[in-house]
């Protein structure tokens, strides 16, 4: 099969996608174009830097898409409301923007008559799969080209390849690969190969997480249906609260953490993630819920919404399930609403503070640890005897047994 000769590279401006545009020029001769899909977490001169860099790396053209909003719709919204979080620490902070920019690259390469699509993803990690299994499904004509996966090289001989070429490459740049997002940034490389290390502040502040903590504050953050609307009484929409919330939260340190656990592919992986907004939203909805569902609603949203985010993490967006449990997520919702006030100190975030219309505490009816109104002490009596009575089957059954 001939090699393709116009390419779409996914880009990032980071060492492995620059290493992509110019190894594709030169060793495959192809006409090179790049797309940054913005899914949070740069700046507009980071944008002017990105596409500077592209041209460096010799793209023919190159093109930056938004797609902030579609990854809060469409993802960060679900993961909210489901209090998703891997391995009870990780919020999935930018895996699941992947779908999107996916799905922008292949939009992008059929505009401009491109015969394949390119990411940047090494063979060892998850983002191959989400890549692979979003083009597969968005664009299944579009041949998928990955030199980084197919190379096996190291992150030093991508630097030296690039050197080589007349392209500088920043020393942090070869040692740890850092992701950034609307939910968070990744810090891969380095410490995080080794479990028993932990990053350095070199990689902690690669990652925007270094200096030291304010006084602490509180915020009060205003949900409705299950989703963030307000902070602070200011009414916002979905990304610029998350933006607004992070750059409030982030100085204290909260959001850091270090994740260990299952890839996709079966072996263990580890990295260390910078999450602020995640951090104060997740503990802030959970505790309206508390206030506002009931038992067994919190138990099976909470189950579905787990495995739901396994799901997403191991690239299964397109899964019909998937929307099954969106809808079950949105009708456990419908009053999830009102406000959570939080504490914001160095290293956490406290919830201090919820209330509700819907909230499902009642003084009327009981107040927990005082007299009740709605029942007396003998119903109560009536009721714990009623409780022991499984229990107490199961007890007197295995004692026959062993008398006889």
């Amino acid at each position: 099969m001939a090699p393709p000769k116009k390419i779409v590279v996914a880009y990032s401006g980071g060492l492995d996608t620059t290493f992509c545009v110019v190894w594709l020029r030169k060793e495959l001769s192809a006409e090179v174009h790049t797309v940054v899909v913005n899914t949070g977490g740069v700046s507009a001169a980071d944008l002017d830097a990105i596409a500077a860099r592209a041209r460096e790396a010799g793209s023919a053209s190159h093109r930056a898409v938004e797609g902030r909003r579609q990854v809060f719709d469409r993802f960060l919204s679900y993961l909210i409301k489901g209090n998703v979080l891997r391995g009870a620490v990780y919020p999935l902070c930018v895996g699941v923007e992947r779908v999107v920019q996916a799905e922008e690259t292949a939009q992008v390469a059929r505009d401009l008559g491109a015969d394949a699509v390119c990411h940047g993803s090494t063979g060892a990690g998850n983002d191959q799969v989400r890549f692979d299994v979003a083009l597969r499904i968005c664009a299944p004509n579009l041949e998928i080209v990955t030199p980084i996966r197919d190379l096996r090289w190291s992150r030093q001989k991508e630097s030296d390849y690039l050197r080589a070429a007349g392209i500088a490459v920043a020393p942090k740049t070869t040692t740890y690969s850092v992701n950034t997002g609307l939910w968070g940034t990744t810090i891969g490389g380095g410490e995080t190969h080794d479990p028993w290390k932990e990053p350095s502040a070199d990689a902690w502040a690669a990652a925007g997480a270094g200096g030291s903590a304010p006084s602490p504050r509180e915020v009060v953050l205003g949900f409705e249906r299950g989703l963030p609307v307000s902070l602070d009484g200011e009414r916002l929409a979905g990304v610029p609260l998350l933006e607004r919330t992070a750059s409030l939260a982030t100085p204290y340190g909260i959001g850091r953490g270090i994740h260990l656990g299952e890839t996709i592919l079966g072996i263990k992986g580890r990295i260390g993630f910078v999450a602020a907004a995640a951090a104060v939203l997740v503990p802030a909805h959970r505790e309206l819920e508390k206030l506002t569902l009931t038992r067994w609603q919190s138990f099976w949203k909470d189950h579905l919404a787990g495995f739901y985010g396994d799901l997403l993490h191991e690239g299964l967006y397109f899964e019909p399930a998937m929307r099954d449990i969106e809808a079950l997520v949105d009708s456990s919702q419908q009053r999830v609403t009102g406000e959570t006030r939080v504490r914001l100190r160095a290293g956490g975030a406290e919830v201090v503070g919820v209330r509700s219309p819907f909230a499902l505490s009642d003084p009327e009816i009981a107040t927990y640890g005082e007299t009740p109104r709605a029942f007396s002490g003998e119903d109560a009596r009536g009721f714990a005897r009623i409780r022991a009575l499984p229990a107490l089957l199961w007890k007197r059954a295995g004692e026959r047994a062993e008398k006889k």
